[in-house]
């Protein structure tokens, strides 16, 4: 992104960067705070986590790897949103938090623009407080995306945004209400699309998309539906949508090498198709978070 089209851009990514692809920031239950106690002479670590099954399934994904280890664990699913479990992660009553780091860096610094994965990390590292420190990312993202069907991207040689903007004009293109207004002017500045109508299609976007009632759509990259009908989330090159990568944030004085070692193994396995594959699981075939992330961890070596 360059040019004036970038200070634009940058700008509009700022306001925008979490406000409808952080499922952090969704609710705000809250729950008493997790108490660290010790076991066996040795600290025990708190795994919390967000009230939204994706966030309780990769919660017991750590807790799990984690006494496979030898780790004495203490789970405390279902806390609330960000504005809740923050706090408790930097004071030490939660020791680990699935995390995802695009919406963390903006909450932490609104302000910020980093938009990639790394340059999203390098900002967290800095702005981030003494106490807490975030470890190695996942390819694991829960973010938007414009996706299509599988035909559409057949038929028109679709891999990237980018390459939409050959067809764009004589296309519909979905969303939840505010879509047009967040993003219409980002994607001509940066890919040249220029859509030939904006419809709101809210919860709905990915049966839009398979309806054919719209040949694009904003959805969530871990939707199962995307599985399920074989459709194809197009890649983002130039980061229109800030990175949303699954990323651990510990309490670092509860947390040792061999904690960092177990969570970062994970994170080199998790990607976004497997965690989109453990979801369909939970919310399609309702199976319990604990034994889906049971059997991804055993698939993967981990447990």
């Amino acid at each position: 992104m360059f040019g004036t089209a970038t200070v634009l851009l940058s700008a509009a990514l700022a306001l925008t960067a979490c406000s409808s692809s952080d499922p952090l920031a969704g609710s705000t239950t809250s729950a008493s705070p997790a108490g660290t106690t010790t076991s066996g002479g040795g600290k025990t670590v708190v795994v919390g986590t967000a009230n939204f099954p994706e966030n309780v399934l990769l919660g017991s994904i750590y807790a799990q790897a984690l006494k496979a280890k030898g780790v004495t664990v203490e789970e405390k699913p279902n806390i609330g949103s960000r504005e809740v479990i923050y706090d408790q992660v930097k004071s030490g009553a939660l020791t680990v938090l699935p995390e995802y780091n695009g919406g963390l860096l903006y909450f932490v610094d609104p302000k910020a623009t980093a938009t990639s994965t790394a340059d999203v990390d390098a900002a967290l590292k800095e702005k981030l407080p003494a106490e807490l420190e975030i470890l190695k990312s996942s390819a694991a993202e829960d973010k938007d995306s414009l996706t299509v069907t599988q035909e559409t991207a057949t038929k028109f040689s679709l891999t990237t945004i980018e390459d939409l903007a050959k067809v764009s004009k004589d296309m519909a293109v979905g969303g939840p209400p505010e879509f047009k207004k967040r993003r219409e002017q980002q994607f001509k500045d940066v890919y040249g699309l220029e859509f030939k109508e904006w419809k709101p299609t809210g919860d709905t976007t990915a049966d839009a998309i398979k309806d054919g009632t719209v040949a694009a759509g904003n959805v969530f990259t871990t939707d199962p539906k995307i599985i399920i009908n074989k459709m194809v989330s197009l890649q983002d090159p130039k980061n229109v949508f800030s990175a949303q990568n699954v990323t651990p944030l510990v309490n670092k004085a509860g947390v040792d090498d061999n904690v960092k070692g177990v969570l970062d193994a994970i994170s080199a396995k998790l990607t976004t198709e497997g965690l989109t594959q453990m979801m369909q699981k939970i919310s399609v075939d309702k199976d319990d978070p604990a034994v889906v992330a049971k059997e991804w961890l055993t698939a993967n070596g981990l447990a």
